[in-house]
């Protein structure tokens, strides 16, 4: 099966560690992306489940850490309906940028399709959930 990468950034009004932690701590993390279910392990190799409601319904996704660096680096393998069951590639940076950080995702091995192109646009709107979360706390 052909497969396609997608990258997207956003510039979040709060420190590296502030981002870093959003998405790293069990806690915070629930909060920001309103997870239905979450159960997680955020160490190398642990394992992480998300269940997330859209219409209705609890879409799952689960893979395993890969790479945990902080506050600079996520890497975590992603498997969900949109990806047709494939392991992919989920990569967060974290770049400090005075105050304010650029959080750039890079998911890779997606399945070259219009469940895989959607991917972009749930990275983005989950960018966004984050960025307005953060700025209201602060």
């Amino acid at each position: 099966m052909k497969t396609l990468e997608l990258t997207v950034s956003r510039t979040i009004d709060a420190t590296a560690e502030e981002v870093f932690d959003a998405w790293i701590d069990p806690a915070k993390f629930r909060e920001w992306l309103g997870a239905q279910r979450l159960i997680t392990d955020p160490v190398v190799d642990g394992l992480f489940y998300v269940g997330l409601g859209h219409e209705g319904r609890v879409y799952p996704h689960y893979g395993r850490f890969l790479r945990i660096e902080r506050p600079r680096r996520i890497e975590k393998t992603w498997v969900s309906e949109g990806t047709r069951g494939l392991e992919s590639v989920v990569s967060l940076g974290f770049e400090a940028r005075g105050d304010r950080t650029e959080l750039t995702i890079r998911h890779t091995g997606l399945p070259d399709d219009e469940d895989g192109r959607n991917h972009e646009e749930g990275w983005s709107s989950a960018l966004e959930q984050l960025a307005t979360h953060l700025a209201g706390r602060r």
